[in-house]
């Protein structure tokens, strides 16, 4: 493939896997909505939601935000940003994660817990909290043989 070719690839092929991902959450919300959530299906569907809402978030959150030390970021190149711009460049993953972590907490915590979307809220925030922990966790440690983990 030339080089102009690899260039003018469509939006579609571009952003493939976000909008594949994305596809994916939404056919879950749908047959959720349409489910029982006290069956086996419906309970699964419920899941669902919350892991792949940590796929999309996951995809899209990496793709445009940089986490400091982070082998899963791409490296940016350093200008002279004040300090606080900085900070929050340098850690603008781990934001982003606490700010919308909060924030489903907040709706956690007014919803009925066992209401059909009060489950979903709950795994979410499950998910929001192990993702969270995976950016703190792979700034500092490796894992043997792991491509990420290579400096």
């Amino acid at each position: 493939m030339s080089e102009a070719q690899v260039h003018k690839r469509s939006f579609l092929h571009q952003h493939s896997l976000s909008i594949s991902a994305t596809a994916v959450l939404l056919l879950w919300i749908c047959l959720y909505t349409v489910s029982s959530p006290s069956t086996h299906i419906g309970s699964f569907f419920g899941n669902a939601i919350a892991d792949w809402s940590g796929v999309v978030v996951t995809i899209l959150a990496t793709k445009y935000l940089y986490e400091k030390d982070s082998a899963e970021s791409r490296p940016l190149p350093k200008n002279l940003l004040k300090p606080v711009l900085e900070f929050l460049r340098d850690h603008g993953l781990s934001i982003f994660l606490l700010i919308t972590g909060v924030g489903w907490v907040i709706l956690y915590i007014v919803m009925d817990s066992e209401s059909k979307w009060g489950q979903v809220v709950g795994n979410i925030v499950s998910e929001w909290t192990q993702i969270f922990g995976l950016v703190l966790l792979t700034k500092r440690m490796i894992e043997r043989h792991s491509r990420e983990s290579r400096r």
